[in-house]
């Protein structure tokens, strides 16, 4: 087996501390092109999916509900809560449904989650979701609000039958507007 070969097993840097002969193939390759090669590299790992945060489930969602009350000291200081309804489409989540309530401080188009609470209903499960943190934007179209991008992390709290394993699970959320009181909302590990 060549030193090359052994390469893969070993770095670069540590052939050279120890004293043995680099190929020449290897000594002659500047410092760029490795940073190039290791930046391809890592690269094509994150587009293999390797990197990737895991898949838990997917719903589309439609807002209920809205209330919006000013905060007192600033324009565009207010608590905003509203309600929402969800149905599963992809992953553990498929053919259920979310019954939720959230209230967010916003402060212009940002908002801080302060609190949020969902019901997860499957024909063979059933688990409560709390919010842990959150943070999201209102999305403006033609300067109308079309809704919300929103992430963070959430926890279950409880959870039985085919949701038994989120029992106690912290999980990170995204919510992605689809429309004018339509978001779809995933859960990823």
């Amino acid at each position: 087996m060549s030193l090359f070969e052994e390469g893969l097993n070993r770095t670069l840097r540590q052939a050279v501390r120890s004293g043995e002969i680099v190929p020449q193939e290897i000594a002659g390759m500047t410092q760029p092109f490795l940073v190039a090669l290791l930046c391809s590299t890592f690269g094509l790992i994150g587009m293999s999916g390797v990197a990737r945060a895991d898949a838990i489930g997917r719903y589309d969602c439609s807002t209920v509900a809205t209330a919006r009350e000013p905060v007192g000291d600033r324009n565009e200081h207010d608590i905003i809560s509203f309600q929402y309804t969800c149905r599963g489409v992809d992953g553990l989540f498929k053919n259920g449904i979310v019954a939720a309530i959230s209230v967010a401080k916003c402060d212009s188009e940002k908002g801080t989650y302060l609190s949020s609470f969902g019901l997860h209903r499957l024909p063979d499960g059933f688990a409560a979701e709390q919010l842990l943190e959150g943070i999201g934007y209102i999305v403006l179209e033609d300067d109308k609000v079309v809704g919300v991008e929103a992430y963070g992390k959430t926890s279950f709290k409880f959870a039985s039958g085919a949701l038994e394993g989120l029992t106690e699970k912290a999980v990170n959320f995204t919510a992605t507007p689809t429309g004018i009181g339509r978001f779809k909302l995933e859960f990823t590990d």
